[in-house]
């Protein structure tokens, strides 16, 4: 007869082999790596390698402070002991950026996405990812961002009214403005409208929230990190442990799942009943529609597209939520920089309003804002310098040689030709250091210069982005699918918004911080519990007008 505590006790070892078993693949190296001999920082700390000194600092300060010291390609530690490459070698980074079979997202940051957002675009590897990228596909195409244009304007405008209502209010003609707010109401509204037909009516003044509008502010309210919090990162079984965090997010994914099951299948019976009417079937070449949602949707339902490569209704519910992050936080922490780095070039803002004013039309279609070379000068600087995602990652799935553009010494003294990776081995991205990297953008790097776009450094040729010779939106196959609807929007923004106000810092420039958290968003140094903000001194502009 087996005892009691016998069974309890193969009950708990039974548990505990479960959770090695589960958490084994998630868990980082501990063995050395082929990256013990590249040259880097002392690693502090077993436990968070050189992990909190890069928490303490902004953007990418540590790693760009590092690759100055050490070389162009250095190694650091990760938690757990964990090697981490980064490199600024153009080469080596397209050969992992198009390598994306041999080099994909870390199975914890795939874990945690799915969490939040589900399993869309940014979870997806392999033939899910390739499925869901041919069916988002014509959402994004040039036509589809022209028939948006009208959507982004009509928003902005909306913004612009109420700032000037909010001026009007304190009788001055300026005020103390938190721009970031704004934004970040505006361009939830315009993913609400372009990605759904949804409106979230973020931006009205007098009216409550919707329960969308709520679920999402709930899944990305602050958060602090601790040890548990790490520690659930690599062993699943601690998600059976809630926290308020976690129970946070579960309601809130609650009520998106349920909203967004709603809209799909409202828009799958208006394309039924449309289908039904012209009794015929939809092909790909006669995609119409407005909203991401509804042309994806009516991608999927084309009678054209084989039935293997057509996404199930749960592949088409996590777009929803992936849309969201991708269409709005990067949009609006963009549009925010490009205000500030403006408040401090009020030359290069004098010069870009004068050039919007060149167009008479107040609500200009996408052609007109493209043509306007000055404002695309503006907002490529904005992207190159202050990217929205600062970094990415990737690990490698099996060991492999990275080609470099020249050799390098390496820890030891020895002339290295090449990057010898191990499977399971992280690399860092670094977008932000290498868009304002001397060797490539020159000794003005870190300067806001709009003019550097009329003739760009040949040396940017060499960097593998998918828009521009910068890495912003990354490349290779998976790059951003939605770059031109946020590059659109961004100067749908600025023209209505710089051809409306002059704008200032409300505070010392030396007061203005970074946090990051995926995507950088401002904060003062001074008052870093109040959240993200960008306190602007906003001021109508008057404009004279010459006999």
């Amino acid at each position: 007869m087996i005892s009691a505590l016998q069974t309890v006790l193969v009950f708990f070892l039974g548990l505990l082999g479960a959770a090695i078993w589960t958490a084994w693949p998630l868990l980082p190296r501990w063995t050395p790596t082929a990256l013990r001999n590249l040259p880097g920082p002392p690693n502090p700390s077993w436990f968070y390698g050189n992990m909190m000194e890069i928490q303490g600092e902004e953007t990418s300060l540590t790693q760009e402070r590092w690759l100055a010291i050490y070389g162009p390609h250095i190694m650091y530690k990760g938690f757990l002991n964990e090697d981490w490459l980064c490199t600024l070698d153009t080469r080596a980074l397209n050969h992992i950026l198009t390598h994306s079979a041999n080099y994909q997202k870390s199975a914890v940051a795939r874990q945690n996405l799915a969490k939040v957002l589900g399993r869309g675009l940014l979870f997806a590897e392999d033939d899910l990812h390739r499925r869901q990228r041919h069916i988002s596909n014509p959402a994004f195409g040039l036509a589809q961002i022209r028939d948006l244009t009208e959507i982004f304007i009509q928003k902005a405008i909306e913004l612009r009214n109420i700032w000037d209502t909010q001026m009007a209010g304190d009788g001055a003609p300026s005020a103390r403005l938190d721009v970031f707010s704004g934004l970040t109401k505006m361009t939830l509204d315009v993913i609400g409208l372009a990605g759904f037909d949804y409106q979230f009516n973020a931006l009205n003044p007098t009216g409550e929230p919707n329960e969308l509008n709520v679920a999402w502010q709930e899944m990305f309210l602050p958060r602090n990190l601790t040890v548990f919090k790490i520690m659930k990162n690599f062993i699943p079984v601690l998600d059976l442990i809630p926290d308020e965090v976690s129970k946070r997010v579960q309601r809130a994914r609650g009520v998106m799942r349920r909203i967004g099951k709603e809209l799909i299948a409202e828009k799958k019976a208006k394309i039924e009943r449309q289908m039904a009417e012209e009794k015929k079937g939809m092909k790909s070449s006669d995609l119409q529609g407005r909203d991401l949602l509804t042309l994806l949707l009516k991608a999927n339902m084309a009678t054209d597209i084989p039935d293997d490569q057509r996404l199930s209704d749960e592949d088409v519910l996590a777009q929803i939520p992936t849309f969201l992050a991708t269409g709005h936080d990067t949009t609006n922490a963009a549009t925010t920089w490009c205000l500030y780095a403006l408040t401090q070039a009020p030359d290069v803002q004098n010069k870009l309003r004068a050039e919007l004013f060149t167009l008479l039309n107040e609500t200009p279609t996408m052609d007109e804002l493209n043509s306007l070379p000055y404002l695309d000068a503006v907002v490529r600087e904005t992207l190159r310098l202050h990217a929205p995602v600062p970094t990415t990652h990737r690990v490698a799935l099996k060991d492999d040689v990275i080609p470099v553009s020249e050799p390098f010494i390496d820890r030891y003294g020895q002339i290295q030709d090449s990057i010898r990776v191990s499977r399971g081995s992280s690399i860092l991205i670094p977008i932000l250091a290498l868009n304002r990297a001397h060797k490539y953008w020159g000794d003005d790097a870190l300067e806001f210069k709009p003019e550097r776009w009329a003739h760009p450094p040949d040396a940017i040729a060499s960097i593998p982005g998918v828009w521009s010779n910068m890495l912003t939106f990354i490349g290779g196959p998976h790059a951003c699918i939605g770059y031109r609807f946020s590059v659109v929007e961004m100067k749908a923004l600025i023209f209505v918004l710089v051809r409306a106000f002059e704008f200032a810092l409300a505070v010392p420039p030396e007061d203005i911080g970074r946090k990051t958290s995926v995507v950088q968003r401002p904060q003062l140094r001074s008052a870093r519990k109040e959240g993200h903000q960008m306190p602007l001194l906003v001021t109508r502009y008057v404009r004279e007008i010459r006999d």
